[in-house]
């Protein structure tokens, strides 16, 4: 089986680099990276450009112009070209522990995606996590909190078993499944744009398709840089996507990926 490590990013170099090379030291690599780029300027195309050459593996970089909040939409064509069967997805401000990609494709099922636990880095740790280009955490690390999230147990993981609802606990910054399933919905909803509810309501859709969910707790560990509050003057109307959604349970969305697969 293999597997397309995607990473969205937007404008935000000094973190992207922390989470690439998070990234290559991975104890398991994927097949691929694809950067999916919501219209970074030439800054972060540069530090893409220098870990293309360290990597043993094929790193691609898929850019859209700078739009607004359009991630459904880059993610659709960055997904659309994934040469992997599956597809393990990270936000580029989110440092992978070394772990991550292993854990996630240990846990691959069919019929089933998975979500992952997120640690928050602090505010008044940036500074330092910065200047030492940490990408290496553990329980007791200075500049987190929720620390229990960052424990690494295969023991305690094997506690959670597969569910059918969607969970609240889910994050798009942490999640994986297979590239069938994601067509199967028509990946994400291009409707939803701005911040807020692209990544719930592809997994809702997968859900009203029969595609189960299970929690990785104490494995599939991403460390997420503190950052300020996106615009969220978008969330109503996605709200109202989301809704109908669950009340006229659709499994289809209409403005998705399929115009980009022609063309992958």
């Amino acid at each position: 089986m293999k597997s397309t490590l995607i990473i969205a990013t937007y404008n935000w170099p000094e973190a992207l680099n922390l989470v690439l090379e998070s990234a290559r030291i991975q104890t398991q690599l994927p097949d691929e990276i694809i950067i999916a780029d919501d219209g970074s300027t030439k800054e972060t195309e540069a530090i893409i450009n220098q870990y293309k050459t360290s990597f043993s593996i094929p790193v691609h970089h898929i850019w859209q112009e700078d739009n607004g909040f359009r991630k459904s939409h880059i993610l659709n064509q960055a997904i659309a070209k994934a040469k992997g069967d599956y597809i393990i997805q990270v936000d580029g401000d989110c440092i992978m522990h070394y772990n991550f990609v292993k854990d996630h494709l240990a846990f691959a099922a069919s019929n089933t995606y998975l979500f992952g636990s997120r640690v928050n880095i602090q505010e008044p740790y940036l500074e330092t996590l910065f200047a030492k280009k940490q990408i290496k955490f553990n329980p007791f690390s200075k500049g987190i909190k929720k620390r229990t999230r960052a424990i690494h147990s295969p023991i305690l993981s094997s506690m959670y078993k597969q569910q059918d609802d969607f969970s609240k606990k889910f994050r798009g910054c942490n999640t994986s499944y297979f590239k069938s399933d994601f067509i199967a919905v028509n990946g994400y909803n291009e409707d939803i744009t701005g911040w807020g509810r692209e990544d719930s309501e592809l997994m809702l859709r997968m859900h009203n398709k029969g595609v189960k969910a299970k929690r990785l707790r104490y494995r599939g560990i991403v460390f997420h840089i503190w950052h300020k509050e996106k615009s969220k003057d978008r969330v109503e109307a996605n709200d109202s996507i989301e809704q109908k959604t669950i009340n006229d349970k659709i499994a289809w969305a209409d403005n998705g990926v399929d115009k980009y697969l022609e063309h992958a």
